[in-house]
């Protein structure tokens, strides 16, 4: 099965980071200490580190960007966020395309066509380290689009997620729930996209702006993206309707 993370290294690129900001927080408090004593070579001193450490990791947050590549994974492929103690993958384990959505007298009629799409999220038991125990995870704030093969992007459709429930689809759990490890759950959204659109691709990722400065994360500058691959037929899984 093929997978992919976010970042690699995530120990050592958290690390890198908090590191980054200790050391120009401490720059910055040595230049307000120079102003106050006036003492311009202190204040200088300081300036020249403090833009020395932000500059240098800046360099290796846009210099890992710009080798890195966009990848799409096909169905079922594993997408890892990783975290300092934990992994959490994400999966497209089935979609299909409707016209309308919602119970057949009162049907809402997309203004395209309607994506309908179910993410698996699981919480992997072998990423755990030894310490963390059993207790559950509440997962970050996540963004999810489709995009196509021009790279426009197209966000969840809320008409469609409201005809989805009133047509008495069964429950699926929000992105945001919290799960213990080993545990899995699956969320249907819903797109309205243009019925010509081709080339439909899955972009789930964290919506956190701090992920923008950690190096090797796929929301840093000029970093390319991990996409889940809809595939070329729809399919989906019955075992989660």
């Amino acid at each position: 099965m093929m997978t992919e993370y976010t970042p690699h290294l995530a120990p050592l690129a958290t690390l890198l980071f908090l590191a980054a900001l200790l050391l120009a927080g401490l720059g910055l408090l040595a230049m307000v200490l120079g102003a106050v004593r006036r003492a311009p070579l202190l204040a200088g001193v300081a300036a020249a580190a403090t833009a020395m450490v932000a500059g240098g990791y800046l360099f290796l947050v846009v210099g890992v960007s710009a080798i890195s590549r966009d990848k799409v994974l096909p169905p079922g492929g594993l997408k890892y966020f990783c975290e300092l103690d934990c992994h959490l993958a994400y999966s497209l384990v089935g979609w299909y395309e409707t016209a309308a959505l919602g119970p057949e007298l009162k049907q809402t009629a997309a203004q395209g066509q309607f994506v309908v799409v179910q993410i698996r999220t699981w919480f992997d038991e072998r990423t755990i380290s030894p310490q963390r125990g059993d207790g559950p995870l509440t997962p970050n704030r996540r963004r999810v689009f489709l995009v196509d093969n021009t790279g426009r992007r197209f966000a969840v459709s809320q008409e469609g997620e409201q005809a989805l429930v009133q047509s008495g689809a069964s429950g699926a759990r929000p992105l945001t729930q919290s799960l213990r490890p080993s545990e899995s759950y699956i969320t249907k959204l819903v797109f309205d996209v243009p019925p010509e659109t081709r080339g439909l691709r899955l972009l789930l990722t964290e919506d956190s702006p701090e992920t923008r400065f950690v190096i090797g994360h796929e929301n840093s500058f000029l970093h390319q993206k991990i996409y889940l691959g809809l595939g070329a037929d729809p399919h989906w899984s019955a075992n989660f309707r």
